[in-house]
C-alpha cells in the first residue's frame, strides 16, 4: 500500500481573466511536468463556488481555463484535463476528510483570513473548509507531487497532515502518500505592473496592472511600457534589488519568460535604463503569450471541442478515483462498499 506511482495533480480556479501570473506560476509548469510525470490537471469549479458565481460565467470560465491549458501545451490525450464537478468522488472524499481534519488546523490557514476579510461571519462554510477539498483533490489520486504557488504551500502542508492522520486513524499505513510541493522558476509570484509590492490579480481595478493571456500583442506592449519603475538604473546584482520591487518584478518576469536564472537576466541589463528592459520584455512577452492567446480564442469559439475534452478527461479521472474511493469507504467502515 505504501508504493505510489509518481503522479502530479494541480488545478486552477475558473475565475476568468487568466493573467501572466497564472501562466508563469502554474500553467507553464504544467506543460513542463508532462515530460517526466503522469499528470492530472483540473479546473476546480467546486472551489470556485466558495464565493458566489454567476452560473453562466462559471461555465464559460471553466471552458476558458481548459482552453488555456491546451493552448499552452498541455496534451489532453496523454494526460488528463477535466473539471472537478464531473468527478463526484472529490466531494465525497472531501466530506470524509472534513471529519479527519481538526478545527485548530483550519484556524491557522492564512488564506481564509485574507479572503474572508473583516466580516468572517458572512463567509461561506465552503470557504472555511476549502483546504480540506484541496486535500481531497490531491489524495483522491494518491498524487505524489503538486505544483503550487507560494501562497498554497500552507494548504499542501495541511494535506500532508490530513493524509497522515487518516492513515493513522484507520490503520492504513502508506495508503495516502505525503505529497511533495513543486515550486519552480524565478517568477513563481508575479507582481502587479502598477505596484511591485502587490501580487498580480484579476481583481485589481487597473487593467494596466496585469497582462492577460488573451491580450493582443499591442496590449501586451502597451502595458509593459506603462509599467511602474523607479528613477535608478537597473541593478548589477540581486542584492541591489532590495527595496526596488518594480525592478525585481520586471527582471523576474523576463527571467521566467526567457527560462533563465535571475542573475543572468540582471547581468544582461545591469546599469541600463528601464526603457531598454521594457522593450526587450515586451518583445519576449509577445512572442511567448500572444500565440497562446490566439489558440485560446480559437478554442473559446469552439466550446463543443472543449466540452468533449473535459468529458473524456473526467471519465478517465473517475476511473482512477473510484478504486481509491472504494478503499476509503471500506477503511472507514461504510456498508455497501
Amino acid at each position: 500500500m505504501s508504493e505510489h506511482k509518481p503522479r502530479v495533480l494541480s488545478g486552477v480556479q475558473p475565475t476568468g481573466n487568466l493573467h501572466l501570473g497564472n501562466y508563469l506560476g502554474a500553467i507553464r509548469n504544467f506543460v513542463a511536468l508532462q515530460e517526466s510525470h503522469e499528470c492530472l490537471y483540473c479546473v476546480v469549479d467546486l472551489h470556485a463556488i466558495t464565493v458566489f458565481q454567476d452560473p453562466a460565467e462559471l461555465a464559460a470560465n471553466t471552458r476558458e481555463v481548459a482552453a488555456a491549458f491546451i493552448a499552452a501545451g498541455v496534451d489532453p490525450k496523454n494526460h488528463i484535463v477535466f473539471n472537478q464537478a464531473q468527478v463526484p468522488q472529490h466531494a465525497e472524499l472531501a466530506w470524509v476528510l472534513n471529519c479527519v481534519a481538526r478545527m485548530g488546523w483550519l484556524n491557522r490557514m492564512t488564506q481564509f483570513k485574507e479572503k474572508a476579510g473583516k466580516d468572517r461571519e458572512k463567509a461561506s462554510v465552503g470557504l472555511y473548509v476549502y483546504p480540506n477539498l484541496m486535500a481531497a483533490d490531491i489524495l483522491l489520486y494518491q498524487a505524489t507531487h503538486v505544483p503550487v504557488g507560494e501562497d498554497q504551500k500552507q494548504h499542501l502542508e495541511l494535506a500532508r497532515d490530513i493524509a497522515q492522520k487518516f492513515n493513522n486513524d484507520f490503520n492504513a499505513e502508506g495508503f495516502f502518500p505525503q505529497p511533495e510541493p513543486l515550486i519552480q522558476g524565478p517568477a513563481t509570484r508575479v507582481m502587479s505592473l502598477r505596484d511591485g509590492s502587490k501580487k498580480m490579480s484579476k481583481s485589481d481595478p487597473s487593467d494596466l496592472s496585469r497582462i492577460t493571456m488573451l491580450d493582443s500583442a499591442d496590449e501586451i506592449a502597451k502595458k509593459i511600457r506603462k509599467a511602474k519603475t523607479d528613477p535608478l538604473e537597473l541593478p548589477e546584482n540581486e542584492a541591489a534589488l532590495d527595496g526596488r520591487p518594480e525592478a525585481a518584478n520586471l527582471l523576474g518576469i523576463y527571467a521566467a519568460l526567457a527560462a533563465q536564472d535571475l542573475s543572468t537576466t540582471i547581468g544582461a541589463f545591469a546599469g541600463q535604463q528601464f526603457s531598454v528592459l521594457k522593450e526587450a520584455l515586451a518583445e519576449l512577452a509577445i512572442a511567448k503569450i500572444a500565440p497562446i492567446g490566439d489558440e485560446m480564442r480559437r478554442l473559446n469559439d469552439d466550446p463543443g471541442t472543449v466540452d468533449a475534452i473535459l468529458a473524456d478527461g473526467a471519465a478517465r479521472a473517475r476511473a482512477l478515483a473510484e478504486p481509491v474511493m472504494a478503499d476509503v469507504r471500506k477503511l472507514v467502515g461504510f456498508l455497501g462498499s
